[in-house]
């Protein structure tokens, strides 16, 4: 297996979570803390997904997303406290592969980055 996967998060806590979990499901996982950031990784990395956090310093995630889909078509999954349907809408619209919202299962988090890169890479 050995994937790349970029969690882009500035809440350390969460990063913390994800990377123990991803690592232990043998990922590989590289970590940013703000939009910027995350682009730059993105762009220098490029992982083979990105979980993505919206609300952001310097570029919130729907910026990062709506660049990152037109460079790449790197599975995102968007991880947010913002639960409001329309926000859902408006990440999937931009290219998300998957929403899950804050708080949230680190467990179901490996099962949906398994999920989507099944998805990516047909099967």
């Amino acid at each position: 297996m050995n994937e790349k996967i970029l969690v882009v998060d500035d809440q350390p806590e969460i990063v913390t979570i994800c990377r123990d979990y991803l690592e232990a499901a043998g990922f590989t996982v590289l970590a940013a803390n703000t939009g910027p950031d995350g682009l730059a990784a993105a762009r220098r990395h490029r992982p083979d997904l990105i979980v993505l956090d919206l609300l952001l310093p310097g570029m919130d995630g729907l910026d990062v997303c709506r660049t990152l889909r037109r460079e790449s078509d790197t599975p995102i999954i968007m991880l947010t406290a913002r639960v409001e349907e329309s926000d859902k809408l408006i990440g999937l619209e931009l290219g998300a592969d998957d929403y899950i919202t804050k708080p949230f299962s680190a467990r179901e988090l490996v099962a949906r980055v398994r999920a989507v890169l099944r998805r990516a890479v047909g099967g």
